[in-house]
């Protein structure tokens, strides 16, 4: 029996969901049916597992743990050309941060829970329990591979594998870019109606503004999204009726910069605060 045959049909023994590659670490061709995407795609991308064409194709969905569909005639000669085995982490609730680089590794030591480790070609891919959306160069030489994604399987790997910390769902924080200088962010637009203020007492702001720098302040790990939901929850409270002002914005801002954030991070996550809110 082809070898990473033999490896696929022992992962999906233990439930996870595997898929050949071919050369280059890529998916084999989609079937006739969806070639190129004819189809438009798999109907319910959402949802893991095998398409509902009449073999499975589209990548990560293709990821199965049925030994008759791994062994089927349907895949027969793809084992053939299989050049590695790939599983989809998010069907079996893991995230793996793929640091494809030696300075990515050193980064994810110093910034990240340890966690199980499997060395790769160039770097490491960390092993988190929890499953996330997948999201590509989250930093430099580093993705994040879970749901509606797979990755190459290169063995079990070492160490205890620890809960999804929040330091790596807060790395697929992607917000859109800010358009112009960071003042241009903190202006916060008057929503139609008048935008009569509905806090009546000036300490009502105050009070929401300096209890934001101390959570902000207070924060002993996922600073990034820390300031993302900060900011979110300011301009739920306080963004509509008109009464936030550059001078409170940047206040935040400088709590957050304290901590590490950078301007543009700033700008990103207050940009991206406000469309969420629809402002």
């Amino acid at each position: 029996m082809n070898t990473h045959l033999e490896t696929a049909l022992d992962l999906a023994a233990r439930g996870i969901p595997v898929l050949p590659l071919r050369a280059g670490k890529l998916p084999f061709g989609n079937c006739d049916a969806c070639r190129d995407n004819a189809c438009g795609g798999r109907p319910n991308m959402k949802v893991s597992g095998p398409c509902n064409c009449r073999r499975p194709c589209h990548g990560w969905a293709a990821a199965t743990t049925d030994p008759r569909i791994l062994t089927g005639r349907q895949w027969a000669t793809v084992w053939e050309q299989a050049r590695a085995v790939a599983y989809h982490p998010g069907g079996v609730g893991l995230a793996v941060v793929d640091l494809d680089h030696a300075d990515a590794v050193a980064w994810a030591r110093r910034t990240l829970p340890a966690t199980r480790v499997v060395p790769t070609t160039r770097g490491e891919h960390w092993l988190y329990q929890g499953a996330m959306p997948s999201a590509n160069g989250v930093r430099d030489d580093v993705d994040i591979k879970s749901t509606m994604s797979y990755a190459r399987w290169l063995g079990p790997g070492t160490g205890a594998m620890t809960a999804l910390p929040e330091a790596v769902r807060a790395l697929i924080v992607q917000e859109p870019s800010p358009v112009g200088p960071a003042r241009d962010a903190v202006r916060v637009a008057v929503p139609a109606g008048g935008g009569e203020c509905r806090h009546r007492m000036p300490a009502y702001l105050e009070r929401g503004i300096a209890m934001a720098e101390q959570r902000i302040t207070e924060a002993a790990g996922g600073v990034h999204a820390t300031v993302y939901r900060t900011f979110l929850a300011v301009l739920s409270a306080h963004g509509r009726c008109g009464c936030l002002t550059d001078t409170h914005i940047a206040r935040l801002f400088t709590a957050a910069q304290t901590k590490g954030e950078t301007a543009r991070h700033c700008n990103d996550a207050w940009t991206n605060a406000r469309t969420a809110l629809g402002m």
